[in-house]
């Protein structure tokens, strides 16, 4: 399903910091990334063998393929935020006296001029990401242990990105995704215990670093989102709960219960407003007729 809410709320940008920006694009373009593991959870579920008799196992990588939808959104979401500040609404800008100089000496400047200040699939260094990222193999076994490897690589990267932040915006997006791969892993380990017998989820968590060191992840502890995995579905996948269910626990280190598979989706926050900067020519041509435009067509749909 598609609403129009982020999966977690992120606390507003007062001001532009592309570096910042450029940081957390490693979480939606590198390699343990969010396009990569949206890539690798779809095209697996699309390409899933035997989807009756593996019923439990094609529903939870359909719902997390779904969830990985959000997080591509969650992490574009910020990467714009921190590119552009609350916006600059100013309609007289002199764009004769340079005003984006400063632009020339970020990180990541083809982040401003190509896609004026919004996110793109790039890791860090603006390298583009590309499908030789993604694993689908039509062996179970052998996907199911990929996406737990990946699960493990972006926590890996997770905590870097975290570590390199000091805005609060950044910080949060890192904090929600921790705990939400976290779960993740853990699905994918538990769903090769019960194929197997093999007790994987006793690497967790890799790296070892209990998300209560990280403040920005302790609200969502407290709530119990790293015990819930969500369907993104009114009355599909409920089959993944013999997986994730079934009387299956919490992971040593973080708060305990049983864990549950939930009906829907996390209540998540408002998607922020971001104003048009016009001294970039965003929105272009004539603004004031575009808003009159817009706000005819909205009162037309009531």
């Amino acid at each position: 399903m598609r609403i129009d809410r982020l999966q977690a709320a992120l606390p507003e940008t007062k001001s532009p910091n592309p570096n910042a920006a450029a940081a957390l694009q490693e979480l939606l373009g590198g390699k343990y990334g969010e396009m990569s593991t949206l890539g690798n959870y779809m095209f697996q579920s699309f390409n899933f063998r035997n989807k009756s008799k593996l019923r439990p196992f094609y529903s939870l990588v359909s719902s997390i393929f779904a969830e990985e939808l959000g997080h591509v959104e969650l992490v574009s979401t910020g990467v714009a935020m921190l590119n552009n500040g609350s916006g600059d609404d100013t309609p007289d800008v002199d764009v004769s006296k340079a005003p984006f100089a400063e632009m020339q000496d970020v990180r990541s400047a083809g982040g401003f001029f190509s896609y004026g200040g919004g996110a793109v699939p790039v890791n860090s260094n603006n390298q583009s990401w590309n499908v030789d990222m993604v694993t689908t193999t039509g062996n179970i076994i052998i996907d199911l242990l990929h996406n737990f490897h990946l699960e493990c690589g972006a926590r890996l990267h997770k905590l870097r990105v975290y570590e390199s932040q000091k805005e609060p915006t950044g910080r949060e997006v890192c904090g929600y995704l921790l705990v939400r791969g976290s779960v993740h892993a853990h699905s994918y380990a538990l769903a090769l215990k019960k194929l197997t017998g093999v007790e994987i989820e006793k690497m967790l968590p890799t790296p070892n670093i209990n998300l209560d060191r990280i403040p920005e992840c302790q609200k969502y502890l407290d709530e119990g989102s790293h015990r819930r995995l969500y369907r993104f579905s009114p009355s599909d996948y409920a089959e993944a709960a013999g997986v994730w269910s079934n009387d299956e626990v919490a992971l040593p280190g973080d708060p305990p219960g049983n864990l549950e598979v939930v009906d829907g989706l996390p209540e998540g926050g408002k998607i922020p407003e971001l104003d048009g900067n016009y001294g970039a020519f965003a929105p272009n041509y004539a603004p004031e007729e575009i808003f009159e435009i817009a706000s005819k067509l909205y009162k037309k749909s009531r």
